[in-house]
């Protein structure tokens, strides 16, 4: 069973201008120890779709669909069954940790209270655990730096914090939103590679939310690519690099900065800009940026998916693809399939 299964999301907020349609029928499922890369532009609903996931939806939105927890679903549990789930069974870290730490309080502080609250430990064992979770993440001097506040730490110091605060309580599932996005290259490797070595030490499961694919090739397993709140595509990490179906993701891969590539070359950008949420285009909403759009793009793009999991929303289509019928239910079908490979694939290599 799938630890956790999304069917069907979607996300509308009510504004002054109009209804926008944040998150528009998402379907995944994340397996136990798997990292999965959630990508697309800033404004294409990958944040929204996981803080709704965790409950964290604005008083101005409406949520539908399923989210199943280990069979149990996040979307129709009380704010007290929630709050049981947050942090001991999935923990998030948030794009921005001087809005998330508490300026008042001492990392000692903010580390053991969550600690004591879901594993009930004495503090002295609370401060220990958090300790070492901050030596885990690489922070010099934990006994030390632990009776510091936030701003005391550099930015990239303070997101290890996060990280670690998320791996108190040992969570099956933790969701990371853009963590290193504000820092600076160096400092984005040094989180990126940390997030790799908790994946092998731990084997949880790992969400992995950025707009540059760049961080999560040597990081992920899967990849979703949405645009405009939907999945365009999806499948294992060589295949998007090496094999995109759809025209955004191949447009995506083309901006990111190549060594290979003449230091004096202009850096690839996708013409115009992602469409308004409250006005989207009938059809494909790519269409008008998309380099190899035809008339039939005027109408909903049919969504292809492969045997081996992959998943496309585009006329192009994949090699060996079929279409899907119900569009909502396409990714749980790619990834049926890609989990359905993936055993196949264990069982070859432990019968040799």
């Amino acid at each position: 069973m799938a630890l956790l299964d999304v069917h069907d999301l979607k996300v509308r907020f009510d504004t002054p201008e109009g209804e926008v349609q944040a998150v528009n029928g998402v379907s995944f499922q994340v397996e136990p120890g798997e990292t999965l890369a959630i990508v697309g532009e800033s404004g294409s609903g990958k944040s929204q779709l996981v803080m709704t996931i965790m409950g964290l939806l604005a008083e101005n939105g409406t949520a539908s669909g399923v989210a199943e927890y280990q069979g149990r679903d996040l979307m129709r549990m009380s704010e007290s069954e929630r709050n049981h789930v947050r942090g001991k069974d999935i923990a998030m870290i948030f794009q921005d940790p001087m809005t998330s730490l508490n300026p008042y309080l001492t990392i000692e502080r903010q580390m053991t209270e969550v600690v004591m609250h879901h594993q009930k430990l004495s503090l002295h064992e609370a401060r220990a655990h958090a300790v070492e979770m901050l030596s885990a993440v690489r922070i010099p001097d934990a006994e030390e730096r632990i009776r510091q506040y936030p701003h005391e730490f550099s930015g990239g110091m303070r997101q290890r914090v996060m990280i670690a605060m998320g791996l108190l309580c040992e969570p099956d599932l933790l969701i990371a939103d853009e963590p290193s996005t504000a820092l600076d290259v160096t400092v984005q490797a040094q989180i990126t590679r940390l997030f790799a070595e908790l994946r092998e030490k731990t084997r949880m499961a790992i969400i992995l939310i950025t707009h540059d694919l760049a961080v999560v090739a040597d990081v992920c397993d899967r990849i979703l690519v949405m645009y405009a709140g939907q999945v365009v595509e999806s499948g294992n990490v060589d295949d998007i690099f090496y094999r995109p179906q759809h025209p955004y993701t191949r447009g995506l891969l083309e901006s990111v900065p190549r060594l290979d590539r003449p230091a004096d070359e202009a850096l690839h950008a996708i013409p115009g800009n992602p469409p308004n949420l409250q006005a989207l285009p009938s059809g494909c909403a790519f269409r008008d940026r998309c380099p190899d759009a035809e008339a039939a793009c005027r109408e909903p793009p049919p969504v292809w998916v492969t045997a081996n999991g992959r998943m496309s929303r585009c006329i192009q289509g994949i090699e060996g693809g079929e279409i899907v019928d119900n569009a909502a239910a396409a990714t749980s079908a790619a990834d049926e399939s890609a989990g359905a490979a993936e055993a196949i694939g264990a069982v070859k290599e432990e019968g040799g």
